[in-house]
């Protein structure tokens, strides 16, 4: 069984960058997408962007894209979040997750890392 580990949250300042870290225990397939969402206090779950383990093909959110890079080592089993250009907005538990296809929904990813808190401070 997979399991999936964050870290690289912390508190930035506006404008300011952070790289988030996705490590997993177990193989990955190339046939996976590997996806990280964020949750900020009394808001639904929200998709920020995914990655197809294989072809790397990636996918973002409107609000980040040209701000937040997605990307994978796969000799590392590891994700990452690259995030520049922080907005307050951004703050959130930023989470990873697997699917075995790609989806912009939380219910499609069946495994959760706990996540790593971004503070973001105006």
């Amino acid at each position: 069984q997979v399991q999936l580990v964050e870290s690289g949250g912390g508190l930035v300042q506006a404008g300011g960058s952070l790289r988030l870290s996705c490590a997993a225990s177990g193989r990955l397939f190339s046939s996976h997408v590997m996806g990280w969402f964020r949750q900020a206090p009394g808001k639904a779950r929200e998709f920020v962007s995914a990655i197809r383990w294989g072809s790397g093909r990636t996918y973002y959110l409107d609000s980040v894209k040209g701000r937040f890079t997605i990307s994978r080592d796969q000799a590392k089993n590891t994700l990452y979040l690259q995030m520049e250009n922080l907005k307050p907005e951004d703050a959130a538990l930023y989470s990873c997750a697997r699917a075995s296809s790609y989806d912009t929904s939380p219910t499609a990813y069946y495994i959760w890392g706990p996540g790593t808190q971004v503070t973001v401070s105006s």
